[in-house]
């Protein structure tokens, strides 16, 4: 079974500071730590699952951002992926949902289409939850999302546990299919000691020029060093739709908002206090 993980790397968006964002309303991504999109990793430890079952599975993990992404690939390799690809292009900068799943898309086109697509159900970043069903819409693969877990797969279909708002769903679906992945499903694997050890050089061909002899000659000779950089002519994508120019997502306005407290309030810990309490929240509308 061929299984593609689509990862992202995200700011870490739990340590924001007061140069979070730029004026335009875009994320200052250098003034916060880079890290693998969790949710991401949730899905990754599905597809983990899935190669512990059929061993022959290969696990290949898709990522779209500068070089330094390919930190991600690495970080993959080392809980279990087999492979990684990097998409950069300066034509992908400044993508909306809309212009990533495209990007996205067109990269699996041209990797080869998998038996089987997994993907965090969102990025920490954006909160949008729509890449994932945007490439299965342009790949034309049905999609099943808020996944906790692949309870049963096999060569033609998989039963799919569902993590919704007031229950859980038990669904079955044909493969191929594209799986978004829940943040309450199983967290990842630790990283393994004997493919941290196997990757440890694993490096796209731009990260050569910063690497030593040493790493240069394993480059060259254990091919499975060699994390996979797609360009946009590669996948063959229309630059019109790419990056800025295919996003037509454009941000408005920007509103920070401070919570400061005005003054305390204390309520006794009873149904008196409770009722005033109530009264008083309904009286400001901040409920009912």
């Amino acid at each position: 079974m061929n299984i593609i993980v689509l990862a992202k790397q995200v700011p870490d968006t739990r340590n924001v500071g007061k140069d979070a964002m730029r004026e335009d309303g875009t994320v200052n991504r250098g003034a916060l730590p880079a890290i693998f999109n969790p949710e991401d990793l949730n899905a990754l430890e599905q597809a983990l699952r899935i190669k512990d079952q059929y061993p022959d599975t290969t696990i290949s993990v898709l990522t779209m951002g500068p070089f330094r992404a390919a930190d991600v690939i690495r970080e993959a390799l080392y809980r279990g992926a087999d492979r990684g690809y990097l998409l950069t292009d300066r034509a992908f900068a400044g993508a909306d949902t809309l212009a990533t799943s495209y990007a996205l898309a067109m990269a699996i086109r041209h990797i080869g289409m998998p038996d089987l697509i997994l993907s965090g159900r969102q990025a920490i970043d954006g909160d949008t939850a729509q890449v994932g069903p945007q490439v299965a819409h342009k790949l034309g693969l049905p999609t099943v999302t808020y996944a906790e877990e692949l309870e049963e797969i096999n060569s033609k279909e998989v039963i799919v546990r569902r993590r919704l708002e007031h229950g859980v769903e038990r669904v079955k679906a044909s493969l191929p299919l594209l799986i978004t992945v829940n943040g309450s499903s199983a967290p990842c694997r630790p990283r393994n000691a004997k493919a941290l050890q196997k990757y440890k050089y694993a490096m796209v061909p731009n990260e050569l020029g910063e690497a030593s002899e040493m790493q240069r000659s394993l480059f060259k000779a254990r091919p499975y060093l060699q994390i996979t950089e797609l360009t946009a002519a590669d996948v063959k994508a229309e630059l019109e739709q790419c990056g800025l120019l295919g996003s037509p997502t454009k941000v408005k306005t920007i509103e920070n908002v401070v919570f400061q407290a005005k003054e305390a309030r204390h309520y006794e810990a009873n149904d008196e206090g409770i009722s005033s309490l109530i009264v008083e929240l309904i009286a400001n509308h901040t409920i009912g």
